[in-house]
């Protein structure tokens, strides 16, 4: 199972949220506003995984973060097989569904 953390205010979070809901056998979303236990997490893994170096130099937070099973973590969404907001293929989607 894949945990994506994220937060409703972040559009490419909830870009993001929209593709997993329903594939709770796949993908475990973790708001990070929705509790201090879930900001802590976030925040441990943040401050401690060579992913988040280039979000933290540039003043990002670095959501939405996949955690694969085996522990690999990544910020790229095509990594989990989903699409990022915003990307040529966001908007090949969004014109079919037009």
């Amino acid at each position: 199972m894949i945990k994506v953390y994220g937060m409703p205010t972040c559009p490419y979070c909830e870009y993001v949220h929209e593709q997993i809901v329903g594939r709770e056998d796949e993908f475990e979303y973790i708001n990070i506003g929705e509790n201090i236990r879930n900001m802590s997490a976030f925040t441990r893994l943040r401050d401690n995984n060579p992913a988040f170096d280039h979000s933290k130099e540039i003043g990002d937070v670095g959501i939405p973060a996949f955690v694969f099973e085996d522990g690999r973590v990544s910020l790229d969404p095509a990594d989990a097989g989903l699409i990022e907001y915003g990307s040529p293929e966001a908007s090949a989607l969004k014109g079919l569904e037009k």
